[in-house]
């Protein structure tokens, strides 16, 4: 039976129950969107929570997930319907031969024949589901005007069926990565959720929430390295599941502190660049010493 929360603070507790820890602000959109049946905007850098955001809606609210992964050139047939034409041509081909075009075309345009996909699918569902849009800035204008009608209205239309309109509005997530900008047109159907990489106390919270045998001193200073690093010119910061990964790491290598050899063998689990390893390890790794916090 699905969930619906009476409060923030349900939302709020339902989030970290899953695993979850949301700020002030991420549990308000979430619950809104839930009870106004507006879909969100979440915007941020990569790896800071976006699409984690949306699994952890759907497991607290006991709804079906289902993503949307949007990429360069992802056009409607991807991601709404299309037509099996393979089985179409069989039925026109198994058809009597007295059967006028009319009568075909009738019976080949039918549900039957109808390839669901992801978007569809979240608008015919007949239970209520959370729908991620994920990575909306790598589509187009026009993959966005596509989907105005659904997030205005929760239907779609078919030329050839008719309009599908959705009986159980679906929780709507959208993500971007901030690489271009979208249309107002699409922010105007939308709430909107800035994430970014979260505060040192609640980055060491969540570490903690995922691997709490790990001793308080090495979670406080790998978090410390994390922002550190996060601070400097590289390609790819390190995200917040990067952070726990190492922090997983350090548990299962019996770590009781991150020294210079410690850092240097496990830093690969976060910077995952060539160039990247080599600024850290100039920048960062010198900063080490046993049983002292990070010098900044």
């Amino acid at each position: 039976m699905p969930v619906s929360p009476a409060s923030v603070s349900d939302v709020a507790s339902g989030l970290r129950a899953t695993g979850y820890l949301p700020g002030e602000s991420t549990a308000l959109v979430s619950f809104l969107a839930e009870q106004l049946g507006k879909p969100i905007l979440v915007e941020g850098p990569a790896g800071v929570g976006k699409t984690e955001l949306a699994k952890a809606l759907a497991k607290y609210l006991e709804r079906p997930l289902v993503r949307l992964q949007c990429y360069e050139g992802l056009d409607e047939a991807k991601a709404l319907y299309e037509w099996n034409y393979r089985k179409q041509l069989l039925r026109i081909q198994t058809e009597a031969t007295d059967s006028g075009w009319e009568k075909v075309q009738d019976d080949i345009f039918g549900e039957e024949f109808l390839l669901t996909r992801p978007l569809l699918q979240a608008i015919s569902s007949t239970e209520p589901v959370v729908l991620l849009i994920d990575e909306i800035d790598k589509t187009d204008q026009e993959f966005e005007a596509m989907l105005l009608e659904l997030l205005s209205d929760f239907q779609v239309s078919i030329p050839e069926l008719g309009t599908v309109e959705s009986t159980t509005h679906p929780v709507v997530l959208l993500t971007s990565n901030n690489s271009r900008e979208l249309t107002e047109a699409l922010k105007r159907r939308c709430l909107y959720l800035w994430l970014d990489y979260p505060a040192l106390e609640h980055e060491l919270e969540i570490v903690k929430l995922h691997t709490p045998e790990l001793p308080d001193v090495v979670a406080r200073k790998l978090v410390e390295l994390v922002a550190l690093i996060r601070d400097l010119d590289l390609k790819k910061p390190p995200s917040i599941a990067e952070s726990i990964d190492w922090a997983r790491t350090l548990l299962l290598l019996g770590a009781q502190d991150i020294d210079q050899e410690t850092f240097r063998s496990t830093m690969s689990v976060i910077v995952k660049h060539r160039t990247d390893l080599d600024i850290v390890l100039e920048r960062v790794g010198g900063k080490l010493v046993v049983g002292q916090p990070v010098a900044g």
